[in-house]
Formats: structure tokens, C-alpha cells, sequence
């Protein structure tokens, strides 16, 4: 049985309300994936954009039939092997979803979280007849995602309703969102850079990973993402006053505030959206990242911190929409 607070969160999402819950990856702000209203919501407590796809959340893999035109072997045999857990799959949508979810378009973003209150949550969700739950981070639309409800709370706290629940969970694991994966083609591509790496697509489907091209709109895609309200700056050098964030072997110049030095990459994809978080709340205006070489999940925090550093509604810079 789920706790009272799961089951009283699952009722809420039932009855068309907003449910802040805590995954792998990020906090999600979620909705009924099949109330146009609810989902309506998100999109208003974000301030972000109709034509920006969500990811529905759902509780294991035989829910893909009930959200995808079609399932093919490829995204079968990744779902086999990493769901559940911080992967989005990109799949034909099935008529019944609604385009307020997909964006308009004809493709549908699906993951299996693997947080515990997130899977027990979905599963409350389900046994009410709950088909999906329709989830982006729970933050303000291309603001740094949460990783605690403490921070949900500060993000969102003040557009909530008074029906709108935010659940308690330890920090998420992952620290950065999942990776986005299209399956409509004949290879895999993707989309969103993630902890499920290149490598381990190719391994699991034979297959190589293909490149994006135009076409498919997906949640972070866009140049400015991720920002705090202070600057980032990618690669340079610190200076007094200054907050930086790097592994923990870079030294610390005279005056400067390390926000953190973790000592392996997954623990600087934990801690990366926190230190941001934290150089806000200290009142810095200029945050120095050095962001870790390689591939797999470096090549994931490189792509975060570079969307932070572009900074939105620059006018010498048509293509930043946030």
C-alpha cells in the first residue's frame, strides 16, 4: 500500500491538480498526462512554452502501448535494459495523447523513473486509472532544475494552488536530466545527453548512435537552459568574488567561494545544479565552472553548463527564446 502522503498525492493528480515529486534525475512538476487542463497548468506554473513537449512518467514499460503508435525492437531492448531509471524515450505518439503533452507534435516522450516514491506514486496514480503522468523539472521555464523540495518550494511555492501537492524525497541521485533517446528512425539519436550514454545505446541495440537533426522539439533543447540568476562563465579563470565550481582537485584561488569539489564526474552531475542553486542564495553575481573532459555523462554536464552560460533574451542573439 502506498503511504497516505503518496495516495493523497495520487488523488490530487486524479482530481486535476499539480504534484511536485522527487526522481533519479530532477524534482517534476506533474500533471494528468490526459487532462488538457492539468497539463494546461504546468505550462502556466512554468511560464514555459505551449510548443515544448513534456515527458509522460509511468510506472514500468507495458504502459508504452497505451502512449505509442508503435514500439520498435530497438526501444524495446532499451527499455529492457535502463528503465527504469533516467532515460526518455522519443516514440511515435498514439492518438489518444493529448498534443497539449506532445507540443503539437506526433511524438511522445515516455520514462520509467526508478526514484521509489516516483515509481509508488505512479503506481497509486495507476490503480485510479491513471494512464500517465505528464512531468517537466519543477522549476520556472530555463531556470536551474531542483534536486530537493526545498527548492521546488523556493521555485514554485508561490504559484501553486492550495490543492497542489509537493512530496519529500532525498536529493536526486543523478543530479541532471535524462537522456532524451528518438526511436522513430532507423538508428538511435540522441537528443538530450544524459547518464545513459552513447556507448550504452550502441552496446545495447547494435546499432550506432545516429546525429540529430531538425525536426523533433524536446525538453532542454533550447541554447539558454539551466541558468541561475548569476552569471556562468565555462572554462575561464576565477577571480575574488567569484564562485566556482570544478573537481576537487583545481585549487581554490585567494577570495573565491567554492561551491563544490566533487571528486568523480557522477558526483559533479549530483552536485552541479545545488552549487548553482547556492550561488544564488549567497548573493554571487559571477560563477566560474570548469567542466569536466570526456565522454558519457561529462559530455552531459558540458552541455548543461554551456546552455547556463548562454544567457537568455540576449538581443544579439535571435535564437535564445526562453
Amino acid at each position: 500500500m502506498p503511504s497516505d502522503d503518496i495516495l493523497g498525492a495520487a488523488r490530487a493528480l486524479a482530481a486535476g491538480h499539480l504534484v511536485a515529486f522527487p526522481t533519479e534525475t530532477v524534482f517534476g512538476l506533474g500533471a494528468d498526462a490526459f487532462d488538457p487542463a492539468a497539463v494546461a497548468r504546468i505550462f502556466a506554473a512554468k511560464g514555459r512554452p505551449s510548443d515544448h513537449p513534456l515527458i509522460v512518467h509511468v510506472s514500468g514499460a507495458e504502459r508504452l502501448t497505451e502512449l505509442a503508435a508503435e514500439v520498435p525492437p530497438m526501444a524495446q531492448d532499451l527499455a529492457r535494459a535502463f528503465w527504469p531509471g533516467p532515460m526518455t524515450l522519443i516514440l511515435r505518439r498514439a492518438n489518444a495523447v493529448p498534443l497539449e503533452v506532445t507540443g503539437g507534435q506526433q511524438t511522445v516522450g515516455v520514462r520509467v523513473p526508478s526514484h521509489p516514491v516516483a515509481l509508488e506514486l505512479l503506481r497509486a496514480f495507476e490503480q485510479l486509472g491513471g494512464r500517465g503522468v505528464a512531468a517537466p523539472s519543477a522549476n520556472r521555464f530555463g531556470r536551474v532544475s531542483p534536486t530537493t523540495a526545498a527548492a521546488v518550494r523556493a521555485e514554485l511555492g508561490a504559484v501553486l494552488d492550495a490543492g497542489d501537492v509537493i512530496l519529500d524525497g532525498q536529493q536526486s541521485d543523478v543530479g541532471i536530466e535524462s537522456t532524451i533517446i528518438d526511436c522513430t528512425g532507423v538508428d538511435p539519436v540522441i537528443l538530450r545527453p544524459g547518464a545513459v550514454t552513447a556507448a550504452m545505446v550502441e552496446a545495447v541495440t547494435g546499432r550506432a548512435v545516429g546525429q540529430p537533426t531538425a525536426g523533433i522539439r524536446v525538453s532542454g533543447s533550447l541554447p539558454a537552459h539551466y541558468a541561475p540568476e548569476a552569471t556562468v562563465v565555462v572554462d575561464g579563470e576565477p577571480q575574488a568574488g567569484d564562485g566556482l565550481i570544478a573537481l576537487h582537485d583545481h585549487p581554490t584561488p585567494p577570495g573565491v567561494t567554492r561551491l563544490a569539489a566533487p571528486t568523480t564526474v557522477e558526483q559533479y552531475a549530483h552536485d552541479l545544479y545545488a552549487a548553482l542553486r547556492a550561488a544564488d542564495e549567497a548573493g554571487i553575481r559571477r560563477v566560474v565552472v570548469l567542466a569536466p573532459a570526456g565522454p558519457g555523462i561529462a559530455a552531459a554536464i558540458r552541455d548543461r553548463v554551456q546552455r547556463a552560460s548562454h544567457r537568455a533574451g540576449d538581443a544579439s542573439d535571435p535564437s535564445a527564446l526562453d
